[in-house]
């Protein structure tokens, strides 16, 4: 989410007005803001995408709420010690937020382990652990329109006779120490952008932020006049039309099984009726074709952790493929690719496919990506039901990403065509009209300018980096991946470092090459990816023959209030993933709404950006999704690009030498190994 004041003053109306009286009082605003910390609750574009739909669901006046896990420890704090990254905890509430409400009095239970009792009546889930999941309400105000939506956060509580209850004779202070464990369910986001790691604990968030929301939703639906009761009991056919449930990918996964339990064993549903209201009631929204990245979790754990649930999917399952048997008699090979079941050495359960059977629409999160979604990924689901798969290509929020960072620009755009956009990006287009005006595009040239000379002087204050604010500013800015090809970026600048070096006196424009983003902490190939980059730098910005040509910058720490610093600065983005790989971006529309020109590959949101700019108005290169296929299919041999390429085979034979890391000539073994023999 980032930061909240100014997004605050700016969605009331009450920027300027805050400013005066601050000044007044003999303080700056923006001092104040730089106080603030950064909520930090998720790891990359999945969760910044969420916060803002948030702003835009408000500002659109649709009664919508953001659910989620109230982190005692967000992302972590990003250090850069000796080229290496080092992890801090990110103790975000140390101070307080004043942004939030904790709701004791909407609390609720949330159960784990236990085991299932069949009897006569259906279903019970027995002998459980019990952890409260007490909400935190934090508003989200519209822009300008009188509108304040929810997000609400779960933060898991002990019930007060935890380890007490059971005929214990045992060690009451031990018992109340031990309430640690319950209450740890909120205490840390996990660090994983675009890889899934199985463990019990992350399960175990996702099955409390799941059970919780549920229940809170049902509890409004049932006070609701649509839920109004009859003597017996609530009718839930008018569930769908009241309630939308958008799976923001297959995280939140346990919320069709959640839901199927609720009716079936708690409100005594007949399952027909059930599966029909909970299939309405979801949509599925899938964020990654990376199959590392795919959920796919133990059956073992999850017959542990939540036996009832574990049920609910066989059955789910069974009449799943039931139904396909019946379309496709014989075909078991079709059968096994689209079970919820995978077998194998450990049974696991593919919630991806759980999504897409418990839903009544997918989507992917641009064109390219949807199409991929449809006809490679789940390519078995879309014959099923063709009608169920869609497109919805990501968007951002222009008040946080215009007017809050950018407020010259979005004044320079206001003044020739009103202050309607905000609301309507597409309104843009009126801009056309003054392609051709001198003073106008002088004036945005200007912005540009002063955005850069500002970020400069932040970066000498900071980090005591001096930076030419007259160079190109060449920024790459995002989680640190192989597939975002922070590596190619790596090599281009070595590449120009070794051309100026060889030729001085040959014409350069100057750049300022700015790379940034985190590493995931058990990530060896990010991380050994990171310490190049510093070592390249520390090469480059030493060299007098280089001088001010060309300097190289790691940004430490990136994260939301960074961005709307160094977006703003921004010559050239770098937007360069292999194709088929980065399911949409939305920090390349970040870049091209502040100004900036964009290099990239025909991936993700790129294509739509290069379609409705004109693709003579950015710099795209590179393999298409057909030529990856097709190398693929042939096969890639990066020996023939190193023996047929000079500028290449030095550049890696410097990185291989130790010429960057004199000290340990070998430090950058793994990395280039990766390069010859196992590339993606």
């Amino acid at each position: 989410m980032g930061r909240t004041l100014q997004n605050t003053m700016i969605n009331l109306g009450l920027q300027n007005a805050c400013d005066e009286a601050v000044y007044q009082l003999g303080l700056d605003m923006e001092e104040l803001e730089e106080i603030e910390e950064d909520a930090g609750l998720g790891n990359g574009g999945l969760g910044r995408l969420a916060a803002c739909f948030l702003d835009s669901m408000a500002t659109l006046g649709l009664a919508a709420y953001g659910y989620g896990i109230r982190y005692e420890y967000g992302i972590f704090n990003q250090k850069i010690r000796d080229g290496w990254q080092v992890e801090e905890a990110d103790d975000w509430l140390r101070h307080g937020n004043p942004w939030e409400k904790a709701r004791p009095e909407y609390m609720l239970p949330v159960h784990f382990y236990g085991r299932v009792e069949l009897s006569a009546s259906g279903a019970k889930w027995i002998d459980t652990q019990v952890v409260l999941a007490l909400p935190y309400d934090t508003p989200v105000p519209g822009y300008m329109n009188n509108t304040v939506n929810t997000m609400r956060l779960w933060s898991a509580r002990a019930p007060n006779d935890f380890n007490l209850r059971d005929f214990n004779v045992g060690d009451y202070i031990q018992a109340v120490l031990d309430r640690n464990l319950a209450e740890n369910i909120s205490r840390v986001l996990y660090p994983n952008d675009n890889f899934f790691e199985g463990k019990e604990l992350r399960l175990k968030q996702e099955y409390f932020v799941v059970a919780a929301t549920l229940q809170d939703i049902i509890r409004r639906f049932k006070a609701s006049k649509f839920g109004s009761t009859d003597s017996v009991r609530t009718v839930f056919d008018s569930f769908p039309d009241q309630v939308a449930i958008q799976l923001n990918d297959t995280h939140p996964a346990m919320a069709i099984p959640e839901l199927m339990r609720i009716f079936v064993d708690i409100e005594k549903l007949p399952w027909d009726k059930a599966w029909d209201i909970t299939k309405r009631t979801f949509a599925y929204t899938n964020h990654t074709v990376l199959p590392e990245a795919l959920e796919r979790w133990p059956v073992d754990l999850v017959e542990k952790l939540l036996p009832r649930h574990l049920q609910i999917i066989y059955e789910i399952n069974q009449r799943h493929l039931d139904h396909i048997a019946s379309l496709f008699p014989n075909d078991v090979d079709r059968l096994r690719r689209m079970s919820l079941i995978e077998e194998g050495s450990t049974k696991r359960i593919n919630m991806a496919h759980l999504c897409i059977v418990g839903s009544h629409a997918v989507n992917g999160v641009a064109k390219i990506h949807s199409e991929i979604v449809r006809t490679q990924v789940f390519e078995d689901f879309a014959a099923l039901e063709p009608e169920k798969f869609q497109n919805k290509t990501n968007g951002i929020t222009p008040r946080r990403w215009l007017l809050l960072c950018n407020p010259g620009l979005a004044e320079l755009i206001a003044e020739k065509i009103g202050e309607d956009y905000v609301r309507d990006l597409s309104q843009l287009t009126q801009l056309h009209k003054f392609v051709d005006d001198d003073l106008f595009i002088r004036e945005v040239a200007k912005v540009k300018q002063e955005n850069k000379v500002k970020f400069a002087l932040y970066l000498e204050k900071e980090y005591k980096v001096k930076i030419n604010p007259s160079s190109m500013f060449d920024v790459h800015v995002k989680r640190i991946h192989e597939y975002k090809r922070q590596l190619m970026n790596c090599l281009h600048i070595i590449t120009m470092y070794n051309r100026i070096r060889r030729d001085p006196a040959k014409l350069f424009v100057p750049r300022t090459v700015i790379i940034g983003g985190k590493a995931a902490p058990g990530y060896h190939m990010a991380k050994m990816i990171i310490k190049l980059i510093n070592a390249v730098a520390q090469v480059v910005n030493n060299d007098p023959m280089v001088g001010s040509k060309l300097k190289v910058i790691f940004l430490e720490n990136y994260r939301v209030s960074l961005a709307e610093k160094v977006i703003p600065a921004t010559d050239l983005s770098e937007q360069i993933s292999t194709a088929g790989t980065e399911a949409s971006g939305t920090g390349n529309m970040k870049f091209m709404l502040n100004g900036a020109l964009t290099i990239g590959t025909m991936d993700g949101a790129n294509v739509e950006m290069a379609e409705e700019a004109g693709e003579e108005n950015l710099f795209i290169f590179g393999m298409r999704v057909e030529d990856v296929t097709e190398l693929d299919r042939k096969g890639y041999n990066a020996q023939l690009y190193y023996d047929r390429l000079p500028e290449l085979k030095q550049a890696v034979d410097q990185i291989k030498s130790g010429f960057f890391s004199p000290k340990d000539p070998n430090l950058f073994s793994d990395v280039v190994n990766m390069l010859f023999h196992h590339d993606r």
